[in-house]
């Protein structure tokens, strides 16, 4: 049987502000990036999201991000190598921490936001990231953007590591993803969003805007979860998925 992963973003909430619904999301993807408290996420929010992945058997991630709650991590900060390194290590290690407590262990680390759309840009700046993460951990597992220079990174540093894709993100002609500023940016037809996987997954390509195919390895597939039509388009994937005869495991 073939198989595939299926991973959101969760762990987004802060206090007493929710972000997207994780105990529904958990019952339908198969890993769990976790956000560490820099972009988006507290303590509690850790614990609780944590516990409630390794009740469902999700695998638990790393989701470190820039120092901006503000701007959920999504605005560009020009930080040094070893701010760099710091960052990737003291959020990694908080994860480890939390995921230990709540009875599981942390799999996998996805960078989040501006940080991963520049690492994707800048090999220099991915591998600075990558490294330092495999300094706390030499198996963890890198899910990187698929076709991207974070791609050339892991290929060669020789660890382990998952391509990703995304169910409800336009692409550009180099495996970028459209800026969300711009019209289109977004897949909100869970139908259209579904579809899309399925022939990329047959091709082994991502589609770019220009319908553009990029040759590329597929491990994972991502399922933002924090709008609207994000259980609509995990769940109508989920299905679409099991129909064609995929088998969902956790990376």
């Amino acid at each position: 049987m073939k198989t595939i992963d299926l991973n959101a973003d969760m762990g987004e909430s802060f206090g007493p502000w929710p972000m997207g619904d994780d105990a529904s999301l958990l019952k339908i993807v198969t890993s769990a990036n976790i956000a560490c408290g820099w972009h988006a996420g507290d303590a509690d929010t850790m614990a609780k999201t944590m516990r409630l992945a390794v009740e469902n058997g999700v695998g638990i991630g790393a989701h470190p991000g820039f120092a901006d709650l503000q701007g959920f991590g999504r605005r560009r900060i020009p930080l040094s190598h070893s701010e760099l390194a710091n960052l990737v290590t003291y959020q990694l290690g908080a994860a480890q921490a939390m995921a230990r407590a709540a009875g599981g262990h942390v799999r996998h680390l996805k960078l989040h936001g501006a940080l991963s759309n520049m690492a994707s840009e800048d090999a220099e700046m991915a591998r600075v990231c990558y490294e330092a993460a495999l300094k706390v951990d030499p198996d963890i597992v890198i899910m990187v953007l698929a076709a991207t220079a974070q791609e050339k990174v892991v290929r060669a540093l020789g660890c382990n590591w998952a391509g990703e894709i995304f169910s409800d993100r336009a692409y550009n002609d180099d495996a970028t993803l459209v800026d969300r500023k711009l019209p289109g940016a977004m897949i909100h037809d869970p139908g259209f969003a579904a579809e899309r996987i399925l022939q990329m997954l047959e091709e082994q390509a991502i589609i770019a805007v220009s319908g553009q195919r990029i040759p590329t390895r597929i491990d994972t597939i991502c399922l933002h979860g924090d709008g609207p039509e994000a259980l609509a388009i995990a769940r109508g994937l989920r299905a679409r998925l099991e129909a064609a005869g995929y088998g969902l495991k956790p990376l």
